[in-house]
């Protein structure tokens, strides 16, 4: 017995005990964060759900939320998250969703900075309930929902003109709608409005990043101007992709203009290529999407009607920042202070720069 207790491991099992330890701390770290951030929402709600009642009930003011803020900080120091102002998110917290069976089901779920963010920018309930549901889904932070409410996603998904109910099984053709969406906005590209597709599709994959942001969770990008040989001919695809909850390939074509019906069956002819040559057994029926600037519903539903591949028609639209050469032109905040101080409208104020509050 005493020679087993000696005897050391093989370096591999222990690698792999080792291995396996780290991961099991590592999600059990994991779990005590989400059951923490439950607790905590669960605990803002409550709180705001008694601050509430005893308003209504005791016909209580405004100035009792201050009372209760200074009274719990002095009793719990250690603890951060009584503010007046968050002590009235807590309120309306609660206000908002007065049934716990909300909050135990998704709410919870979601950081408390989320759950203001909803409250402040989405004013419908079941709005609110989606954008917390894809928060969750796919893992974004306060900045990125923020992004996505300020971009309409809630509007856009699902949106786009197809031929999918006809192409793909039941199942296959429901995600592949709720994963696309019309139109698509691209924020992020420095380019004017009679931007070319070559123009456009490089300044997307030089933004890579932001473009599979605005694409949605699961693309996987392959390759711009990807070939395909056919018959000794080499085609070029504009930008190819693989989608891991579709387990299949997606193509883009790019389009400067407005939707013609001929794109479809240049497309179609793409997918079957793909479906050829790149797609594994295991894969489902690859997907195409074509990104136009404009498009005519009626012509664009009458142009894959009789498509046999699975093919969506969408618009892109790029929203672009203020340029800097009219920003310069614009009024600073210290211009605009000195104005209203000359015609008497305000005597005192604090000044931003840049972000930045200055005394």
């Amino acid at each position: 017995m005493a020679n087993l207790l000696e005897e050391k491991p093989e370096e591999n099992d222990y690698s792999d005990l080792l291995s396996h330890l780290k991961k099991r701390i590592q999600e059990a770290q994991v779990k005590a964060v989400v059951s923490v951030n439950k607790e905590l929402i669960f605990l803002y709600w409550d709180i705001g759900k008694n601050i509430l009642e005893r308003q209504i009930r005791e016909g209580w003011g405004s100035k009792v939320i201050d009372r209760i803020s200074s009274d719990l900080t002095r009793s719990f120091p250690e603890m951060k998250g009584f503010s007046p102002r968050n002590l009235k998110y807590m309120r309306k917290f609660a206000e908002e969703y007065l049934e716990r069976e909300i909050v135990q089901e998704v709410l919870a779920q979601l950081t408390w900075y989320n759950n203001i963010t909803l409250i402040e920018k989405v004013g419908s309930f079941p709005e609110r309930l989606w954008y917390a549901q894809q928060a969750i889904k796919n893992g974004w932070s306060r900045n990125v929902l923020v992004h996505q409410i300020e971009l309409n996603l809630y509007r856009r998904q699902g949106k786009v003109i197809h031929n999918f109910r006809t192409t793909l099984p039941a199942p296959q053709s429901d995600l592949a709608r709720q994963t696309l969406k019309d139109p698509y906005i691209f924020d992020f590209l420095s380019l004017g409005d009679e931007a070319q597709e070559r123009e456009i599709e490089k300044e997307l994959t030089k933004h890579i990043t932001q473009f599979l942001l605005e694409l949605g969770a699961g693309f996987s990008f392959m390759g711009s101007q990807y070939a395909l040989e056919v018959s000794g001919r080499d085609y070029y695809i504009d930008l190819l992709f693989y989608h891991l909850s579709l387990r299949c390939y997606v193509i883009i074509e790019l389009k400067a203009g407005d939707f013609k019906p001929e794109y479809a069956g240049k497309l179609n002819f793409y997918l079957s290529a793909v479906d050829s040559i790149l797609k594994h057994k295991e894969d489902n029926p690859s997907i195409g999407i074509i990104l136009c600037k404009t498009k005519d519903k009626v012509v664009a539903e009458y142009a894959l009607k009789d498509m046999s591949k699975p093919i969506g028609v969408s618009e892109y639209k790029i929203v672009r920042s203020i340029p800097e050469k009219l920003k310069t032109s614009l009024p600073t905040i210290d211009e605009l202070e000195r104005e209203l101080s000359k015609r008497g409208k305000i005597k005192k104020a604090k000044k931003y720069s840049h972000g930045q509050l200055r005394p």
